[in-house]
């Protein structure tokens, strides 16, 4: 069975930090690509950032770029999520994807995701 846990969410003053791990269990961890993606209450569920299998090739969308880093640790099956200068527009449901391709990731359509977690940014 697949599971993808987050953790790391919370309230934040905007400029403040935050960062997110995704922990993976039932799968082979270093031959699947994984991404963040984020939905705000009454919003469409918005790309973040993915990245590949050893962490080579990463992609962001274009509202975090700068902002946020994604990383991973192959050997604690872990995805990070590293997100400064938090902005009030950040505020979402945070959520962890995986598949063995990329560009499956980017495009929202992962096979795996992860329950969510809330980051919330105080103006």
């Amino acid at each position: 069975q697949v599971q993808l846990v987050e953790s790391g969410g919370g309230l934040v003053q905007a400029g403040g930090s935050l960062r997110l791990s995704c922990v993976a269990s039932g799968i082979t961890f270093s031959s699947y690509a994984m991404g963040w993606f984020r939905q705000a209450p009454g919003k469409e569920r918005e790309f973040v950032t993915a990245i590949g299998l050893y962490g080579h090739m990463t992609r962001y969308g274009d509202s975090v770029k700068g902002r946020f880093t994604i990383s991973r640790d192959n050997s604690k099956n872990t995805v990070y999520l590293q997100m400064d200068s938090l902005r009030p527009e950040d505020t979402a449901v945070y959520y962890c994807a995986s598949d063995s391709r990329l560009a499956a990731v980017t495009a929202g359509t992962g096979a795996y995701w992860g329950q969510g977690t809330q980051v919330t940014v105080s103006s």
